[in-house]
């Protein structure tokens, strides 16, 4: 097989970013949660609900598929990540993941507009959920091979970038060609592309097979030129994984800094996760926002994230890591003390005229710092992790980074659903995510700025 040079191997895994980000673009943030949020909605509001009620048990129920597909991801990362490591191939396990991915993603498209089978779709949206977070994690692992030490926060930045770009022609193309308005037709007044029948909602539903497709058309430069790196095997299927994973597990009281770094992380990613996975919701619930004005919303936070990640990166390379995600979790702890505080008829305690328009400008404005900081966050975070990523493990080492970023990943999503359902206020209910970030912070001081490469050999 033809050698593959650096720059296509770089390319190859910025495209992976491209790939796969509609799943967090379409599916969990601006399409498809808000949409099964609304469904849910009416199909509690047919059983005698209250308005509020019915919005408040329609985000615990999509609280609670994004906690149990996090307690999956989390306890099993490491575990794949060591078994990746023990054999020293990962490309196969990339193909696995994918197949989950296209499927739960295509599945989406059987949603029932009457609710008959949300349980079933939850299902089939945490597989695809599954496999493209499982994917990320050997993806992140590849990192320290295409990047010089000196370029990877750059890199970082830069696939992020890519990645957040990919999902703003998709979010475009799933707004200009299918997801119609009022009117019945799109925003660019075009009838839904397909022949789609927007009153069985297949301008929506179609959001999960468009997803799958992108992903397969995408991944193919990510298959053809990034191979795995020519490390020897370390041990024998399940059992070296285990000896690999522990030994890991062991030395980390060794290592302070990594440590350290991973229970910050743990917090404050599941604090953005819980951003990305209920903007759109809280849109729907709180602001009443249709579909279409969730995805412009949508528009505006990606092109955020885009420039941001791209200029997190030029920062990190400049400054390191750590300052910018200080930086980036201070800004979005304001986002969500702002969020808690508003709705259709009030900004922090003040009444608002009927009609105001504030809450949605405010809110617009949010999400662009949501996308931009977020996107920062991601690739600020992954550039710290490969400063503590032991070089001879590094899928297991980033298996324990997916572990630290999934462990608690049912928390966030489990908290709001129980403030939600305690309060029943889907508008309260996200005020857990402000103490996450806060504790992220905290552990984050004893975290050593350029890694701890002296205790790698640590036995």
């Amino acid at each position: 097989m033809a050698e593959v040079s650096a720059r296509k191997r770089i390319w190859g895994w910025f495209f992976f970013d491209w790939a796969s980000q509609p799943y967090h673009t379409l599916l969990v943030t601006f399409v498809f949660g808000p949409f099964f949020a609304a469904v849910a909605s009416r199909y509690f509001l047919g059983t005698g609900l209250a308005e509020e009620a019915a919005d408040a048990r329609a985000q615990t129920l999509w609280s609670w598929c994004l906690a149990l597909s996090g307690l999956v991801i989390a306890f099993g990362a490491p575990v794949i990540g060591a078994m990746a490591d023990s054999t020293g191939r990962r490309i196969p396990w990339m193909l696995f993941f994918s197949v989950l991915y296209v499927v739960g993603a295509a599945g989406l498209w059987w949603t029932a507009p009457d609710g008959s089978n949300m349980i079933a779709m939850l299902v089939m949206f945490g597989i695809g959920f599954i496999g493209a977070e499982y994917a990320l994690i050997f993806v992140n692992s590849q990192l320290p091979s295409v990047a010089t030490a000196d370029d990877v926060g750059s890199t970082s930045g830069s696939g992020f970038a890519f990645g957040y770009l990919g999902g703003l022609v998709s979010l475009a193309i799933m707004l200009v060609f299918f997801q119609t308005m009022d009117g019945g037709r799109t925003i660019a007044g075009l009838e839904p592309a397909l022949g789609l029948d927007a009153a069985q909602d297949e301008d929506k539903r179609i959001v999960g097979p468009l997803a799958a497709v992108w992903y397969v058309v995408f991944m193919i430069p990510y298959f053809l030129w990034v191979r795995d790196a020519d490390t020897a095997p370390k041990g024998a299927g399940f059992v070296g994984a285990m000896a690999l994973l522990k030994k890991s597990v062991a030395n980390l009281p060794n290592r302070k800094s990594l440590l350290a770094y991973l229970g910050s992380s743990m917090f404050y990613r599941d604090a953005l996760n819980g951003l990305y996975s209920f903007g759109g919701t809280y849109a729907t619930l709180v602001l009443n926002w249709s579909i279409v004005k969730v995805g412009i919303f949508g528009i505006i936070s990606v092109i955020g994230a885009a420039a941001f990640s791209w200029v997190g990166g030029m920062l990190d390379k400049r400054f390191g890591p750590k300052p910018v995600i200080v930086v980036a979790v201070w800004i979005l702890i304001g986002v969500c003390i702002t969020i808690v505080s508003m709705d259709r008829t009030m900004f922090f305690g003040i009444p608002l005229e009927e009609g105001s328009s504030l809450p949605d400008m405010v809110f617009f404005g949010c999400g662009v710092l949501i996308g931009g900081l977020g996107g920062t966050l991601q690739s600020a975070s992954r550039s710290l992790m490969v400063r503590h990523t032991d070089p001879a493990v590094p899928t297991e080492s980033f298996g324990l980074y997916g572990l630290s970023g999934r462990a608690t990943a049912f928390i966030a999503p489990a908290l709001i659903g129980l403030v939600t359902y305690i309060s029943g206020s889907a508008r309260i209910g996200v005020t857990p995510l402000i103490l996450l970030f806060l504790v992220g912070l905290i552990l984050l001081r004893w975290v050593q700025a350029k890694g701890d490469s002296e205790t790698w050999s640590v036995s």
